[in-house]
């Protein structure tokens, strides 16, 4: 998905930040991007951008805080952040972990509809991170590329 620059300025005002360049750059990778970024990711996709790692990490930090780029995976201990549409959405979907090429991808919620339940766990299982390993659709087909 792709948000303008005015799109990205809106959200992060309606969210409370201060709009700063970072911040609207960091939000339109996370937008463009196919499935969860790391910190390491979203600094690649910067390329050459003039502004040091600290305060991107920091802008992905205020990003989480407000809702715009919740942690959405913590594959191998690292924090993955996706764009959210609404703040409130926290992009609750399960993830899939390639373990070939390390892509984390996005999977559809009806991956998870059998984990609805009733009782006393039904809200952690609600809130809880799914998170699926193997090998991606790519990688199957074209081993050892």
């Amino acid at each position: 998905m792709r948000i303008s620059k005015d799109q990205a300025r809106r959200r992060l005002r309606d969210c409370g930040l201060r709009v700063t360049a970072p911040r609207v750059t960091v939000l339109g990778i996370l937008a463009e991007a196919e499935g969860p970024l790391s910190f390491s990711q979203v600094l690649e996709r910067l390329g050459g951008a003039e502004w040091d790692q600290a305060t991107i990490y920091r802008n992905l930090v205020k990003l989480r805080e407000v809702g715009l780029a919740p942690v959405v995976s913590r594959v191998d201990g690292i924090d993955r952040y996706a764009f959210a549409l609404d703040p409130d959405d926290g992009h609750r979907h399960p993830h899939f972990l390639c373990e070939d090429c390390g892509r984390v991808a996005c999977l559809k919620e009806d991956l998870t509809a059998a984990l609805s339940i009733d009782g006393p766990w039904a809200e952690s299982v609600r809130g809880a991170m799914v998170q699926l390993r193997g090998h991606c659709p790519d990688c199957l087909a074209h081993p050892g590329v």
